[in-house]
């Protein structure tokens, strides 16, 4: 017998009064006056739950049906049939149902019935994903990552596995986290200190360095994976582990990146749109009414463009005092994109001493050819520019940020033979969920958030 999924009964690829066979978690199990049991169940597959009807002529009724708890996982075999319910499109009625797992001492089981909160959630991250809302992120996440893959694949660009341990900062800041031994945590004295370990580097902040690489060689390539950042930031959107879409195009200006990033967002957009659409309309009224207006912003590409320059000229003009050169605070930031524009935001052209040593500068010499994309309620969600190609200018740029241009010698060998202008950007991967589903905390939009002092699994 062909075993089938809820999402296939909900996607009608199953003929009403078919024998089938599911497995799956009891949601939540009620017994009537008249003894049958009515048993919810959920497999994953999609928002939806199934309601299987349990006469109790089974012959393990007694004995572990009536047993049956949240949690439990168990499989059926029944009949589809339409449900009188109005709340419920379909039912099974059950022919046979077998355990698998009983859940133990079900009055501490941290999963019940009752609605938690995310801060309540947090502390079982491994057993959250079985809830709806959390089932639901799990899923648009997962066509997240498929429609990215899906528009590079497209767009026939080449994705390149950039390394994850590094002996470089690809920012120039400090934030990094260092790899030792594990010899070296186990007996950290002075003699294992003069060793030559095998491994004594750094894990990346960013692949943006040795993408660069094969861009110039294969025109046009991504890299998709984890950075990690040691900001000391206990803030709802920042996490010390988290992933990032790094793209890098050879022959491209910063006019022609925006244009690649906008598409890529809308393409994104859609794609969910259209593939999770159960989950978006289940999201919609649980949890965040403006969810298909977030994503149609994306959709119609309903973004506004502005200079850094100008930015300080409206925050100015706003009665919000800042000066060119100053870094836009997050709560101007917040005012810029929330209350002003109501909508995403692209701001250009940052001053050179705001951003990193790898952006070109612009004929002016103060401002660099920069990009960042703001979304409502997330803020920066994608920031890029256009790379400096010049090696002069480079090699001046190592000497401000104070970097020694001797670990940078592949790098340089770039601008060396065959250099051309190119730009790139990256893209916060966990930062983008929380905006097209309305998270207020971006650990709820990673499966294992790790934060500043927290890191239980």
């Amino acid at each position: 017998m062909k075993t089938f999924s809820i999402k296939d009964i909900f996607d009608n690829k199953i003929k009403i009064n078919t024998e089938i066979k599911i497995y799956g978690w009891v949601r939540s199990k009620r017994d009537s006056s008249i003894g049958i049991s009515f048993i919810d169940i959920f497999d994953g597959s999609c928002a939806n739950i199934l309601q299987i009807v349990v006469k109790p002529y089974l012959s393990n009724y007694k004995n572990k049906i009536t047993k049956l708890t949240s949690g439990c996982s168990i499989y059926v075999i029944g009949t589809l049939i339409f449900s009188n319910r109005k709340e419920q499109k379909y039912e099974l009625i059950s022919k046979k149902l077998k355990v698998f797992g009983f859940v133990k001492h079900p009055d501490k089981y941290p999963i019940s019935l009752k609605k938690h909160t995310f801060e309540y959630l947090r502390k079982f991250s491994h057993l959250r994903p079985r809830t709806k809302f959390f089932g639901s992120v799990s899923r648009i996440r997962n066509s997240l990552f498929n429609a990215i893959n899906n528009f590079f694949c497209k767009e026939n660009f080449v994705w390149v596995p950039t390394p994850i341990i590094t002996g470089l900062n690809t920012e120039g800041s400090g934030a990094m986290f260092k790899v030792y031994p594990y010899d070296f945590c186990k007996d950290n004295n002075k003699s294992l200190k003069k060793k030559k370990f095998f491994f004594n580097y750094f894990l990346t902040v960013s692949g943006q360095l040795t993408l660069e690489t094969y861009a110039s060689a294969l025109s046009k390539v991504y890299t998709f994976g984890p950075v990690f950042r040691s900001e000391n930031s206990n803030t709802k959107i920042h996490l010390s582990e988290f992933w990032m879409l790094e793209v890098e195009a050879y022959f491209y200006d910063l006019k022609k990146i925006i244009l690649l990033s906008k598409n890529i967002l809308q393409h994104i957009s859609k794609y969910i749109f259209k593939n999770c659409y159960s989950e978006i309309k289940f999201l919609e009224k649980s949890f965040n009414k403006n969810i298909i207006n977030n994503l149609k912003d994306l959709m119609t590409l309903n973004f506004a463009e502005i200079d850094y320059k100008d930015v300080i000229k409206l925050l100015n003009k706003l009665g919000k005092s800042i000066s060119f050169g100053e870094d836009i605070s997050s709560d101007q930031e917040k005012y810029i994109v929330n209350k002003y524009f109501k909508k995403p935001v692209i701001i250009k052209n940052f001053p050179r001493n705001l951003k990193a040593f790898y952006m070109r500068n612009n004929s002016d010499n103060i401002t660099v050819a920069s990009m960042d994309i703001f979304l409502p309620k997330v803020g920066e969600v994608i920031g890029g520019s256009q790379r400096e190609e010049r090696l002069k200018f480079l090699d001046k740029k190592f000497l401000e940020f104070n970097l020694n241009k001797k670990k940078y010698w592949w790098y340089r060998d770039l601008r060396k033979y065959g250099t051309s202008f190119h730009s790139g950007f990256g893209v916060g991967f966990e930062r983008l969920l929380c905006y097209i589903i309305g998270l207020d905390n971006i650990r709820e939009a990673s499966p294992f958030p790790k934060t500043l002092g927290k890191f239980d699994y």
